[in-house]
């Protein structure tokens, strides 16, 4: 059924979520990593981690981010010590995203910071912080919707999806994701020994 809408009304829905300038940079860094990083053998990370603290990235030391992956926007992301973004993740961080050491993001695996009200007029563009503390795995195929804390030691088994926040040293999986048991954090039990 069509609608008697007046295409030269202000309709929000056509309204842009972002300005020029934002949409600018985002095509700048696009062809950028296109063109310096996505070819590159996966060895090269320290290339690749380079060209994103060149885009504003804080980036830790010995990060292993793969060619394949694509982060929406290095100036929002916030990377500790030895993290790995590997191939064909997706960071999508309009709402900032920081990973704690030792964390990994699984091939495949999609970092999704923001989302639309769906119940407002306007439909609301909603961008949220993702916080990934250190020892965290997001295995292949999963998902962190926005706003989600994957506190310490957390793990996402694969293609699983959570909007909700992660216990710390616990294993969850399914759609929605469920905490099925605790995970052994021999991290600190190393460090005793």
């Amino acid at each position: 059924m069509l609608s008697n809408h007046d295409p030269n009304s202000t309709d929000p829905l056509v309204k842009p979520v972002f300005s020029f300038r934002d949409k600018l940079r985002r095509f700048i860094w696009g062809i950028t990593w296109t063109l310096l990083c996505r070819w590159t053998p996966n060895p090269l990370h320290k290339w690749r981690v380079f060209i994103l603290r060149l885009f504003g990235a804080t980036i830790g030391n010995q990060n292993f981010i793969y060619p394949t992956s694509k982060i929406w926007a290095p100036w929002l992301l916030q990377t500790d010590d030895v993290v790995t973004i590997g191939p064909r993740v997706e960071v999508y961080n309009p709402g900032g995203v920081k990973i704690g050491h030792h964390a990994i993001l699984s091939q495949d695996a999609y970092i999704c910071g923001a989302t639309h009200d769906y119940n407002a007029f306007e439909f609301t563009y909603i961008k949220k912080q993702i916080i990934i503390d250190p020892y965290v795995w997001i295995c292949a195929k999963a998902i962190v919707l926005p706003g989600v804390h994957c506190m310490e030691g957390s793990l996402l088994g694969a293609a699983a999806v959570t909007s909700k926040d992660m216990e710390p040293w616990t294993v969850y999986a399914g759609n929605p994701a469920k905490a099925l048991k605790k995970r052994i954090n021999s991290y600190t039990e190393a460090s005793r020994g």
